[in-house]
């Protein structure tokens, strides 16, 4: 896991400008809570990453459970943190406003739970499909997980819209996706 540069910097910048573009009276009180969450875990980490960070090893085996909690609510570096929190306020002003505000509360309360679990177990299937025990010591953090089973969420809601990935008219049911796959393309981190 990288160390990521400390205080403001031009992602976090961008982001606070986009924030603005939006208008905090526009953004639902929940989103902008959990965007509040993320900047200030940003620019006061509780740990260092390697310390919050989710991985088999870490959570299951040395019993370290509150990096469930803590590892989606930390972010690598500044962009890692603007791409997340630009994608969780169009889906947060998008679904709250849908779902109303506690139930979206418990969404994401719920969400970053599992997404996390979700995340061991198929990291330990890979330990034992493929004998690889390098799978068990991957260490992740951040709200992608979130982000994207919010997008699938948001496609049940919204069904039959087309989205624009790399330019691309593609349908939303499947959108989420070929965005996972261009992420991964992409930033393979």
């Amino acid at each position: 896991m990288q160390r990521r540069q400390r205080g403001v910097s031009a992602g976090l910048l961008l982001l606070l400008y986009q924030i603005s573009q939006v208008g905090l009276q526009n953004i639902p009180s929940v989103t902008l809570g959990v965007l509040v969450l993320n900047i200030f875990l940003f620019l006061n980490p509780l740990r260092p990453l390697t310390e919050v960070c989710l991985s088999v090893n870490e959570a299951v085996h040395r019993k370290n459970w509150q990096r469930l909690l803590l590892a989606p609510f930390h972010h690598a570096d500044d962009w890692h943190l603007y791409y997340n929190m630009i994608s969780m306020l169009w889906k947060g002003i998008m679904l709250e406003r849908k779902l109303k505000s506690i139930w979206f509360a418990y969404i994401i309360t719920v969400f970053s739970v599992m997404i996390g679990v979700v995340y061991m177990v198929l990291e330990v299937l890979l330990v034992i499909i493929l004998d690889d025990p390098s799978y068990g010591m991957n260490c992740c953090v951040g709200f992608s997980g979130v982000l994207f089973a919010l997008k699938v969420l948001n496609n049940h809601y919204n069904p039959g819209r087309v989205s624009s990935v790399f330019g691309l008219p593609i349908s939303s049911k499947y959108a989420c996706w070929v965005e996972l796959v261009a992420i991964h393309l992409i930033s393979p981190g």
